[in-house]
């Protein structure tokens, strides 16, 4: 037995936190019974979303260069979201996001499980993103950031800088807080000119074009 936002996620369906919200609104139905939240079910059990029956996929994992100018989303009333730029026939979903003006690597799955590892807070995966500044960044503010920086919701968890140039760095951070680093330089009084993640895990976003996708490599996918 496991929880049906488990096994919807594992599905392909959606990741599982949507699954949740999908339980929560009442479309969720388990041979027949609209469910709640933390119920049950096997492999066995009829579960279906909106009444259409769900069932297994064939995993796929995706990595994808996000252009600036779209939002990481299957759909969106008003904006193009990255399901635009891919192109095949299995359902995936992206794990975790970037915002619209924020672009790079992003990588996307059907397999709810290895979601789940690169996004809980409990595995720390290391994200690394490269900024570019209006304005050389201090040493003294290299050392704040490097021991944690106080912020509306909290202080952050310490993060590695590393200068490219005067105007450009690296930042290696974990937390999936909402435009985390964006608030991070805008706190110390940086305006962001450029912001792209480059690397999730082990995974780098190398040369892979703006717009593009590649399947991982077994090999990189072993590595969460």
């Amino acid at each position: 037995m496991h929880r049906v936002q488990k096994l919807i996620s594992n599905y392909g369906y959606c990741s599982r936190r949507k699954a949740e919200e999908l339980i929560d609104e009442g479309r969720v139905e388990v041979n027949g019974k609209v469910i709640s939240l933390g119920n049950k079910a096997t492999d066995s059990d009829k579960i279906t979303v909106d009444g259409k029956l769900i069932s297994k996929q064939e995993r796929v994992y995706l990595m994808f260069n996000k252009p600036l100018g779209c939002v990481t989303a299957l759909k969106d009333p008003k904006y193009k979201t990255i399901m635009h730029y891919i192109k095949i026939k299995s359902r995936v979903f992206p794990i975790g996001r970037l915002d619209y003006n924020t672009s790079g690597l992003i990588l996307l799955t059907n397999d709810g499980d290895f979601a789940n590892k690169i996004m809980h807070p409990r595995y720390e995966i290391k994200k690394t993103y490269r900024v570019e500044l209006n304005k050389p960044l201090s040493e003294q503010h290299i050392l704040q950031i490097s021991k944690g920086v106080t912020l509306e919701d909290g202080k952050t968890a310490p993060a590695k800088v590393r200068q490219v140039d005067k105007t450009t760095a690296e930042i290696i951070l974990h937390e999936g807080k909402n435009r985390i680093v964006r608030r991070i330089f805008n706190s110390l009084g940086y305006k962001i000119r450029k912001l792209e993640r480059i690397q999730v895990g082990s995974i780098k976003l190398g040369k892979l074009e703006s717009g593009k996708y590649t399947e991982l490599t077994p090999k990189q996918i072993a590595s969460f």
